[in-house]
């Protein structure tokens, strides 16, 4: 790591769920069934040639807590070389920390992700205790995490995996000035938030970045300053998301890119409609159906397997089918 730190760049991260075998072939004594590296590979591949920006290995959708400590580090280290291997050289990849909040295991989630070849630290908010978590006390946390982390980290803020701690605006303010703490995650529909720290003139935003984590809030939130999202979605239908994300980065719309801006968000939007209600079984599904990665049986207890029966069917007629024409066409 050089001197100066590194950040990320504006655009869309994909959160990308992690691949495993098929569970009633590969158990073969084991509790789980193993990481399937070279579907994770081959998916990472496919976002880098829809246009993705860089991906999010091992976050929450990624189920970083039901991997082994080797399994994450040798994840990131396959996708890497994958990547690299396939022309992609320094592709921009981040990687979930996601801990209780000790602090040499979070360290340790970091180093092993250095080791391994990640770019960032995608560091979730310590909520074990919930509401008993201060401001200060996130504070203090975060400052000690970067400054030990051997990478860059961003805050990843999730109130509905963290006992819905959430972290207010002028925290944001504080730990932004940070030199190793490069942007935030608000996974939350907070847009004010997401507004309040992009807009903030106390925030240098050439070094401190602001994602959402839906896509249904890329157009209100890239409007107002706000670096991009990593967004789910994004995941089996990429390219409609980059598209919308292009031109709101790019600004000055004319009436018929407004109108593009409108058709796209109306879609992002009900896509993610599906994401939300579905989850991580979920996009593991639509990945599977839509964009011909991992299987259907697939999976870790406790979320091992597909949808309910039917779900699919009517989530797609509901949520899907005009996304799919816009994806198509592009």
């Amino acid at each position: 790591m050089s001197s100066t730190t590194l950040i990320p760049p504006k655009g869309v991260f994909v959160p990308s769920p992690t691949f495993f075998d098929l569970a009633a072939s590969s158990l073969k004594g084991s509790l789980q069934p193993p990481v399937d590296t070279e579907t994770q590979i081959n998916h990472s591949i496919f976002l880098a040639q829809a246009g993705i920006t860089g991906i999010t290995l091992l976050g929450s959708t990624g189920e970083a807590v039901h991997l082994t400590r080797g399994e994450r580090r040798h994840l990131v280290s396959t996708v890497r070389k994958g990547l690299d291997k396939a022309g992609y050289p320094d592709y921009p990849l981040m990687a979930g920390v996601l801990t209780n909040g000790e602090l040499e295991e979070t360290l340790q989630w970091l180093d092993d992700y250095h080791k391994a070849g990640a770019q960032w630290g995608l560091v979730l908010t310590p909520g074990y205790f919930g509401p008993a978590v201060s401001q200060e006390g996130l504070i203090e946390w975060y400052k000690i995490v970067a400054d030990r982390s051997p990478i860059p980290i961003l805050v990843y803020n999730y109130p509905g995996v963290t006992n819905g701690v959430q972290v207010l605006p002028e925290t944001y303010r504080v730990l932004a000035q940070h030199p190793r703490i490069v942007g935030c995650k608000m996974s939350h529909g907070n847009v004010s938030h997401h507004v309040q720290v992009s807009l903030d003139p106390a925030i240098d935003h050439d070094k401190f970045r602001v994602y959402s984590g839906f896509g249904n809030q890329l157009g209100p939130i890239v409007a107002f300053g706000a670096a991009g999202v990593i967004d789910g979605m994004a995941a089996f239908y990429p390219k409609t998301v980059v598209r919308l994300n292009e031109l709101m980065q790019k600004g000055g719309f004319n009436p018929e890119e407004r109108a593009e801006i409108h058709r796209l968000q109306f879609a992002v939007s009900q896509g993610e409609e599906f994401v939300m209600r579905y989850g991580v079984l979920g996009i593991r599904e639509a990945v599977c159906r839509v964009a011909g990665f991992g299987n259907l049986e697939g999976g870790r207890l406790p979320l091992r397997g597909k949808l309910p029966e039917g779900a699919w069917d009517k989530a797609k007629g509901l949520f899907l089918e005009e996304i799919q024409k816009l994806e198509s066409s592009l």
